[in-house]
Protein backbone atom coordinates (compact mmCIF):
# COMPACT_ATOMS: atom_id res chain seq x y z
CA UNK A 1 0.00 0.00 0.00
CA UNK A 2 1.78 3.42 -0.78
CA UNK A 3 2.26 5.79 1.62
CA UNK A 4 -0.86 8.53 0.20
CA UNK A 5 -1.52 10.72 3.82
CA UNK A 6 -5.85 10.95 4.18
CA UNK A 7 -6.94 14.55 5.17
CA UNK A 8 -9.31 14.78 8.00
CA UNK A 9 -12.22 14.55 6.09
CA UNK A 10 -10.73 11.35 4.51
CA UNK A 11 -10.80 9.66 7.87
CA UNK A 12 -14.13 11.10 9.02
CA UNK A 13 -15.72 9.29 5.56
CA UNK A 14 -13.73 6.03 5.63
CA UNK A 15 -14.24 5.70 9.92
CA UNK A 16 -17.90 3.41 9.11
CA UNK A 17 -16.17 1.16 6.45
CA UNK A 18 -12.81 0.95 9.23
CA UNK A 19 -15.60 0.04 11.74
CA UNK A 20 -17.55 -2.63 9.36
CA UNK A 21 -13.74 -4.38 8.52
CA UNK A 22 -13.24 -4.78 12.06
CA UNK A 23 -16.31 -6.19 12.21
CA UNK A 24 -15.71 -8.67 9.82
CA UNK A 25 -12.20 -9.50 11.12
CA UNK A 26 -14.20 -10.26 14.10
CA UNK A 27 -15.83 -13.20 12.34
CA UNK A 28 -13.18 -14.98 11.67
CA UNK A 29 -11.92 -17.29 14.60
CA UNK A 30 -8.30 -18.77 15.27
CA UNK A 31 -9.11 -22.84 14.74
CA UNK A 32 -7.59 -23.44 18.72
CA UNK A 33 -8.43 -21.02 20.39
CA UNK A 34 -12.38 -20.14 20.83
CA UNK A 35 -11.69 -16.16 20.19
CA UNK A 36 -11.62 -13.96 17.15
CA UNK A 37 -8.69 -13.00 15.59
CA UNK A 38 -8.99 -9.56 16.45
CA UNK A 39 -9.42 -9.81 20.15
CA UNK A 40 -6.87 -11.58 20.16
CA UNK A 41 -4.76 -9.49 19.01
CA UNK A 42 -3.21 -11.34 15.93
CA UNK A 43 -3.95 -7.91 13.34
CA UNK A 44 -1.12 -5.94 13.61
CA UNK A 45 -1.82 -2.64 11.05
CA UNK A 46 -5.57 -2.19 9.11
CA UNK A 47 -5.40 0.60 6.91
CA UNK A 48 -7.98 1.68 4.50
CA UNK A 49 -6.50 3.92 1.23
CA UNK A 50 -8.53 6.53 -0.56
CA UNK A 51 -9.53 3.80 -2.92
CA UNK A 52 -11.09 1.59 -0.26
CA UNK A 53 -8.76 -0.96 -0.73
CA UNK A 54 -7.67 -2.64 2.90
CA UNK A 55 -4.48 -3.53 4.20
CA UNK A 56 -3.87 -6.02 6.75
CA UNK A 57 -0.70 -6.81 8.62
CA UNK A 58 -1.12 -9.71 10.85
CA UNK A 59 0.49 -12.91 12.99
CA UNK A 60 -0.78 -16.04 14.45
CA UNK A 61 -0.65 -17.27 17.91
CA UNK A 62 2.35 -19.58 16.67
CA UNK A 63 4.54 -19.57 13.69
CA UNK A 64 3.96 -22.87 12.44
CA UNK A 65 -0.24 -22.71 12.64
CA UNK A 66 -1.00 -26.02 10.27
CA UNK A 67 -4.38 -23.77 9.51
CA UNK A 68 -2.28 -20.42 8.28
CA UNK A 69 -3.41 -20.54 4.70
CA UNK A 70 -7.53 -21.13 5.36
CA UNK A 71 -7.42 -18.52 8.28
CA UNK A 72 -5.82 -15.63 5.75
CA UNK A 73 -8.15 -17.09 3.09
CA UNK A 74 -11.07 -16.68 5.60
CA UNK A 75 -9.33 -13.01 6.28
CA UNK A 76 -9.29 -12.19 2.50
CA UNK A 77 -13.05 -13.43 1.92
CA UNK A 78 -14.04 -11.66 5.31
CA UNK A 79 -13.04 -8.47 3.95
CA UNK A 80 -13.83 -8.59 0.49
CA UNK A 81 -17.04 -9.27 1.20
CA UNK A 82 -17.84 -5.93 3.55
CA UNK A 83 -19.92 -3.21 1.71
CA UNK A 84 -17.70 -0.79 -0.06
CA UNK A 85 -14.37 -2.70 0.23
CA UNK A 86 -12.65 -2.43 -3.24
CA UNK A 87 -9.89 -4.79 -2.29
CA UNK A 88 -7.71 -6.69 0.12
CA UNK A 89 -3.99 -7.43 0.62
CA UNK A 90 -2.56 -9.16 3.82
CA UNK A 91 0.64 -9.63 4.92
CA UNK A 92 1.91 -12.12 7.45
CA UNK A 93 4.79 -11.36 9.73
CA UNK A 94 5.89 -12.92 12.69
CA UNK A 95 7.89 -9.50 14.75
CA UNK A 96 7.08 -9.04 17.22
CA UNK A 97 6.19 -12.24 17.99
CA UNK A 98 2.86 -12.56 19.57
CA UNK A 99 2.19 -12.85 23.37
CA UNK A 100 -0.80 -12.80 25.89
CA UNK A 101 -0.15 -8.89 26.10
CA UNK A 102 -2.23 -8.27 22.88
CA UNK A 103 -5.48 -10.18 24.01
CA UNK A 104 -7.97 -7.80 24.29
CA UNK A 105 -10.10 -7.64 27.16
CA UNK A 106 -12.87 -9.00 25.76
CA UNK A 107 -10.48 -12.14 24.53
CA UNK A 108 -8.85 -12.36 28.51
CA UNK A 109 -12.62 -12.88 29.75
CA UNK A 110 -13.58 -15.36 26.96
CA UNK A 111 -10.18 -17.49 28.25
CA UNK A 112 -10.82 -17.34 31.90
CA UNK A 113 -7.78 -14.52 32.58
CA UNK A 114 -8.26 -11.21 34.95
CA UNK A 115 -8.20 -8.76 33.11
CA UNK A 116 -6.52 -6.53 35.80
CA UNK A 117 -3.95 -9.05 36.63
CA UNK A 118 -0.81 -7.03 35.66
CA UNK A 119 1.26 -10.28 36.51
CA UNK A 120 0.56 -12.28 32.94
CA UNK A 121 1.25 -9.25 31.04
Amino acid sequence: MDNEVLTPEDVKELAPLYEAVVLALKQVYDPEIPVNIYDLGLIYELNINKAREVYVKMTFTAPNCPMADEVMAEVKHSIELTPGVSGCRIELVFEPAWDQSMLSDEARIALGYDVFDEDEK
